[in-house]
């Protein structure tokens, strides 16, 4: 495997050494960021207010003691804090002329969000947020499937994701840190469906049990439905369900020529329905993991960083998935059908 290198000036020995990573936070899913970090030869820094330590001796990782020594010594900055922590930490590493990896969701508000999109290109620095369903083989294979023409026109899409709720007693149930279920998990599938689906027009939601002063529900399911531009509709649905509850996800995306079907319960790839047409046609992956897909998106970043093409998802789709989420919670609030180029002024307006 190749590894990702830092050109320059320098001798062909300086000029050839490993990317130096500064990975902000030591929670759950540092763990697979600091493995596909090592996967890739980069050198990996840690830094985090609990938890360094422990995930430096598991990986083989070096901890600092500041922030301010991450960030001088990295090449490009990691930051998988919770969600209430990316703009500011964000901000920190594109006013030390560094490169990012965000965590999704990039920020907390769609004003927040722009706001680090136009800070990071006006210093130069590229910024990529982690949707890592990108990388996911199946959802991959359903993308190229969709832009290819295969199933035609597409009309419905259906994307689901749950598992067991990481909110009881931790700071996933306070809305205001976390953004709440449709921030933090249905996230992947509103990016997902404007992918797949393009861009979106109108956003409905409702969400059971409701959140009361600012506390998420332990257990909750969000229902959003989109409307996009070319008349196709998009219905997701996410939810936290009782403590041990297994990991699920999948989608169906109808055209008039076929359908496309993924469920993580029951099938290992992507698996088709064409109209007159043969399904062997169409080349899927036979297994929905070949790496792990958090190794493909880290590795596709690190190449971009060092100078490679950009990779398949940038700030702007970072910042456009937390203003459908944040549309979401306002028709929540209101009841009402949220139009995406009202909501885009009403935000700008607001910056």
């Amino acid at each position: 495997m190749q590894t990702p290198t830092i050109p320059g000036n320098e001798t062909a020995a300086e000029s050839a050494r490993p990317l130096v990573v500064a990975l902000l936070g030591a929670g759950a899913i540092s763990r697979v960021h600091a493995s596909a970090w090592k996967e890739l030869g980069a050198e990996v820094l840690v830094y985090s207010a609990a938890g360094a330590q422990e995930l430096a001796e598991q990986y083989g990782l070096e901890v600092v003691d500041t922030l301010q020594e991450a960030l001088r010594r990295a090449d490009c900055v990691d930051i998988v804090t919770p969600t209430g922590t990316h703009r500011a930490l964000a901000r920190a590493a594109i006013d030390a002329g560094k490169n990012i990896v965000c965590e999704k969701p990039l920020t907390l508000s769609a004003r927040e969000s722009r706001e680090v999109y136009d800070a990071a290109r006006e210093a130069g620095v590229h910024i990529y947020p982690a949707h890592v369903v990108r990388f996911t083989a199946p959802y991959v294979a359903a993308h190229r499937a969709v832009v290819a023409g295969r199933i035609g026109k597409v009309a419905v899409a259906r994307f689901f994701r749950g598992g067991s709720s990481p909110a009881v007693g931790t700071w996933f149930q306070d809305e205001a840190a976390s953004g709440g279920i449709i921030m933090d998990l249905m996230i992947h599938d509103l990016d997902q469906a404007r992918w797949t689906c393009g861009e979106v027009e109108t956003v409905y939601a409702v969400q059971s049990p409701p959140t009361l002063d600012n506390v998420v529900p332990s257990f909750v399911s969000a229902h959003v439905t989109l409307t996009h531009v070319g008349g196709a509709i998009s219905h997701i649905r996410a939810t936290w369900g009782a403590v041990g509850t297994p990991f699920t996800t999948g989608f169906s995306i109808a055209g008039d020529a076929g359908v496309l079907h993924y469920d993580s319960t029951d099938s290992t790839g992507l698996t088709t329905s064409l109209h007159g047409a043969e399904s062997s046609g169409l080349v899927v992956p036979t297994s929905a993991l070949r790496e792990s897909p958090y190794l493909t998106e880290l590795r596709e970043f690190a190449e971009a960083f060092t100078g490679g093409p950009e990779p398949r998802v940038n700030a702007e789709d970072g910042a456009v998935a937390v203003y459908l989420a944040q549309a979401a919670y306002q028709s929540i609030i209101t009841g009402r059908v949220v139009d995406m180029n009202e909501f885009d002024h009403a935000q700008a307006a607001a910056a």
